[in-house]
């Protein structure tokens, strides 16, 4: 027996990517119920899930091919994530204030990554995320020392009392095969951290679309080399983890920028905590990781450390101008 056609005039049923955007936008008003401050604390835990597991399939990935090349598969995918904003605004309104600048960055980016991927392999992620840590007291040392910025007593202690915390996470490691690699980890924070000091003075003058596309665009190119150098055919698999990093770690740095323009740094650094706990029960997933006691207290001692300064100077009462 035929099928009776349904009316012309009768509504079809609304496609996946309508369905999509109806919930898009629902979940957007429910979101502007909340206050900054847990928006903020919503988009740190997004930002530290989506590092974590960018970590655990790019540290998969670099146990079977050389981490330069891991290096240059993460930016070039971390490149994907970009592409709409280049089909919408176009490369003329990309284009920085300084080339040169976006350069210069670019160039201390790749030595860190460098530093970064090779120590990658060799160390649980819990280790590498309470490393990574540092990276904001390695910021508050090189904006006093570059950009002339004053440092309190408080930062002082903030610095010293974190720096207690690394040799807590690195000390009991050094004796261990890891333990040279653990420096190196920690060697990549401080050229890190003079990145970010030159991204603060590029905020000054060009948006964080343009930084970020260039910093991703330049990165990879810089990579290039050092990855075609050591270049080996990649299974199906191994391009899904270096797919996965790639996508995540841009998702990340995107989750942590609206993090920071949500809410105060107070508010959000103090989950910080919660990167550890991921990284610390991915890798005890994933790779078995063992998970020292000492290194969630070396971590849990660095978070302190800045989030103690972060409440303190955002309630100590400015001073009066001269």
């Amino acid at each position: 027996m035929a099928r009776t056609p349904p009316p012309a005039d009768s509504p079809r049923p609304a496609s996946f990517i309508h369905r999509l955007r109806v919930r898009t936008r629902a979940i957007r008003r429910q979101a502007s119920g909340f206050s900054p401050s847990t928006r903020g604390i919503l988009w740190a835990l997004g930002a530290g899930l989506s590092f974590s597991v960018a970590n655990a399939a790019l540290r998969v990935l670099t146990l079977e091919i050389h981490p330069m090349q891991g290096q240059f598969l993460r930016y070039a995918f971390g490149m994907l994530p970009l592409l709409p904003l280049l089909w919408q605004v176009g490369l003329r309104d990309l284009q920085p204030e300084s080339m040169k600048d976006q350069l210069w960055r670019a160039m201390l980016h790749t030595v860190g990554l460098s530093l970064w991927f090779l120590a990658l392999p060799h160390l649980p992620l819990a280790d590498m995320t309470a490393i990574s840590f540092t990276n904001p007291l390695f910021v508050l040392v090189g904006a006093a020392w570059v950009l002339k910025e004053p440092m309190s007593t408080a930062r002082w202690v903030s610095v010293a009392v974190g720096f207690m915390g690394v040799l807590v996470v690195v000390g009991q490691g050094l004796s261990g095969s890891g333990g040279w690699y653990s420096l190196l980890m920690l060697a990549s924070a401080p050229v890190f951290a003079a990145s970010f000091l030159l991204t603060k003075v590029l905020t000054r003058r060009d948006s964080v679309s343009v930084i970020v596309f260039w910093q991703t665009l330049l990165v990879t190119l810089l990579s290039l080399p050092l990855a075609l150098a050591v270049w080996t055919g990649l299974s199906a698999w191994q391009w899904l983890m270096a797919l996965i990093g790639g996508i995540l770690g841009t998702a990340g740095h995107y989750c942590l920028t609206r993090s920071f323009a949500s809410a105060d740094i107070s508010a959000t650094q103090s989950v910080k905590f919660v990167d550890l706990l991921w990284a610390a029960g991915i890798g005890w997933i994933v790779f078995s990781d063992p998970i020292r006691p000492s290194t969630l207290l070396g971590g849990a001692i660095i978070v302190a450390s800045i989030v103690g300064l972060a409440r303190y100077e955002r309630l100590r009462p400015a001073k009066p101008a001269a």
